[in-house]
């Protein structure tokens, strides 16, 4: 069964740094579209970054680029979202996406 196992979220101060980390399994490919997503309270999710498996392709969000770094472990299936500068507005629900799975998501809260 396809699963994602987001980590790595917690409560920062303002121009803090946090890394998430995805662990992939029971993916039947190789070659896939990894996506980090965020929600914050009462708004919508959206796309933060996303990289590709295959040729390390990856997308940024335009408030995230300069900040936020996504990498991926192809031989651990793990991809990684380095987090720096954070701000207050960075406050969400962060969720990694892979084929039309969801993971479980972690809370990643900065203060102001």
């Amino acid at each position: 069964e396809a699963q994602l196992v987001e980590s790595g979220g917690g409560l920062v101060q303002a121009g803090g740094s946090l890394r998430l980390s995805c662990a992939a399994s029971g993916f039947s490919s190789d070659d896939y579209v990894i996506g980090w997503f965020r929600q914050a309270p009462g708004k919508g999710r959206e796309g933060v970054s996303c990289i590709s498996s295959s040729d390390g392709k990856t997308y940024y969000k335009n408030s995230v680029k300069g900040r936020f770094t996504i990498s991926n472990d192809n031989a651990k299936n793990t991809v990684y979202l380095q987090m720096n500068s954070l701000k207050p507005e960075d406050t969400a629900v962060y969720y990694c996406h892979v084929n039309g799975y969801w993971g479980q998501g972690t809370q990643v809260t900065v203060s102001s």
